[in-house]
């Protein structure tokens, strides 16, 4: 089983935030490069023919960070939308709950994921009935691995803002919690 670039669930030119040149990079040359390499790392391997979560989960040095990139970058892409809207239900409920309310959690989120130093990605993650935590991870790194349920991410690596947004980290992040992909992230949630 060869892993594919998966589709961006949206035209390169839907976004607003991010141009369509970002993503001609981000997703068909950085995306494809880590899947390309994990294909290439898993052939004729024992992980072959294993999904990317378990590769993640008993792998490390190159394989795991080609098949973790690979799984945090498809991820990524479906946090994001081009159009602007809220959380409801059962994770509005959460984000109140675990951070007072939604405008005090997208203050949180941001503020971490600015202060998340190099490149990496800043999570919000289940740990547990009714618990949401936000989390910073570096390189390639990915929450699974140490058992939460990612539901959110951004990615805070140069490539995925740099041409955009230049050296202004707390710009892209401003925008990017415009365009949350609100029903992708409630979908992922784990029933406990």
């Amino acid at each position: 089983m060869a892993f594919e670039l998966s589709p961006l669930p949206y035209e390169k030119n839907a976004l607003g935030f991010i141009s369509e040149n970002t993503l001609n990079f981000h997703h068909g040359k950085h995306f494809q490069a880590y899947v390309d390499t994990t294909n290439k790392l898993v052939a004729g391997s024992n992980y072959e023919g294993k999904d990317l979560i378990e590769i993640m989960k008993t792998s490390d040095g190159p394989l795991f960070n080609n098949a973790a990139q690979a799984w945090n970058h498809d991820f990524y892409f479906k946090c994001i939308t081009g159009t602007t809207s809220a959380p409801e239900g059962k994770l509005l409920d959460l984000i109140n709950e675990n951070f007072g309310s939604l405008d005090e959690f997208k203050q949180k989120f941001a503020a971490s994921a600015v202060g998340n130093f190099g490149s990496g990605w800043t999570w919000l993650v289940q740990t547990g009935p009714n618990k949401l935590k936000i989390m910073n991870t570096s390189n390639a790194a990915n929450p699974i691995v140490d058992g939460f349920t990612p539901i959110l991410v951004v990615d805070v690596w140069e490539h995925a803002y740099y041409l955009d947004y230049q050296n202004r980290r707390a710009d892209y992040l401003k925008d990017f919690l415009e365009h949350v992909n609100w029903d992708f992230v409630a979908s992922q949630m784990r029933e406990y």
